[in-house]
């Protein structure tokens, strides 16, 4: 059903790769989230919350850096009398993220930087990718027109990178950092999901600003265009909610390979919620962004 839409938004659909650590242990951790490019001009849209992400890392880099400065001031026979003390003052826990990095992946040939409008009330955002010399897109989203053919019923999918496999990093033992390497995979699988609409989202006003869907948008696929069978965007992924079912179970005994178990099972339906695309037309707009319908 969505075969050749699925092919269609690929092309202007691009991860954003993340890899963090915590303060105690050498463990990296992997994440991910998504963007889809809005025209020629290196202009992409994405979840408000992925910039806050993005903006975020660089404050928890410049913390632990300063961190360290501290520490290094002090002569190595004093490191350890000092430490805890260090450790309060920057408030730094075991748990603690101390580095985050990230890489826009297939995006551009190279950048300056890149700036960003963020919606006064909904998880959306543009994103304006600067100094570059070749964008890896060249195809782009046509967004739909006439939004009234979206209704209760209608199956929409959406395109993301959740489930991250890239494994190009490593941590630098003599500098004490994470790092991006050209070791490693470098990609992970594009996965889209489909789902039915349920419901409409509206705010305080009664203002429509968002499509429910019957299925989950993946940890990974925030930011992605959600799409129906041809291919026109009808909005962008920006959560899932939990809704309890109240068909619990506690104390349950059944049978597992040929013995007695007693479970309890506490039933969720997980709904995805999407930004409506008249919201992202009006914000385009509202910037001066150019735009296919």
């Amino acid at each position: 059903m969505f075969e050749k839409a699925i092919e269609n938004a690929a092309k202007f659909t691009r991860p954003i790769h993340s890899i963090q650590r915590a303060y105690k242990g050498k463990k990296i951790t992997p994440g991910a989230a998504t963007l889809f490019f809005v025209n020629d001009e290196g202009y992409a849209l994405t979840c408000k919350h992925v910039i806050g992400l993005i903006a975020n890392s660089e404050k928890i880099n410049k913390k632990y850096s300063d961190f360290k400065v501290d520490l290094n001031k002090v002569i190595p026979q004093k490191k350890k009398v000092v430490l805890k003390g260090l450790e309060r003052k920057h408030n730094l826990e075991p748990i603690t993220t101390i580095q985050i990095k990230n890489r826009f992946v297939g995006c551009v040939d190279k950048m300056s930087g890149f700036k960003w409008h963020v919606h006064a009330k909904h998880d959306l955002a543009i994103l304006k990718f600067e100094g570059f010399n070749k964008l890896l897109v060249n195809e782009f989203p046509r967004f739909k027109k006439d939004t009234s053919t979206i209704q209760q019923g209608s199956m929409l999918c959406r395109l993301g990178f959740p489930f991250p496999e890239f494994s190009n990093y490593t941590y630098d033992k003599t500098n004490d950092d994470i790092v991006w390497t050209k070791n490693g995979k470098e990609s992970s699988p594009r996965f889209p999901m489909n789902g039915m609409v349920t419901r409409f989202l509206a705010d305080d006003k009664n203002q429509k600003f968002g499509i429910e869907l019957s299925t989950p948008g993946l940890r990974g696929q925030s930011g992605g265009p959600l799409f129906d069978e041809d291919g026109l965007i009808c909005g962008m992924q920006s959560r899932t909610k939990h809704l309890h079912l109240g068909f619990d179970i506690e104390g349950k005994e059944i049978q597992v390979n040929g013995k007695a178990k007693k479970i309890d099972d506490y039933s969720f339906i997980h709904l995805g919620e999407c930004i409506h695309v008249d919201v992202i037309k009006n914000f385009l707009k509202k910037h001066n962004v150019s735009f296919f319908e």
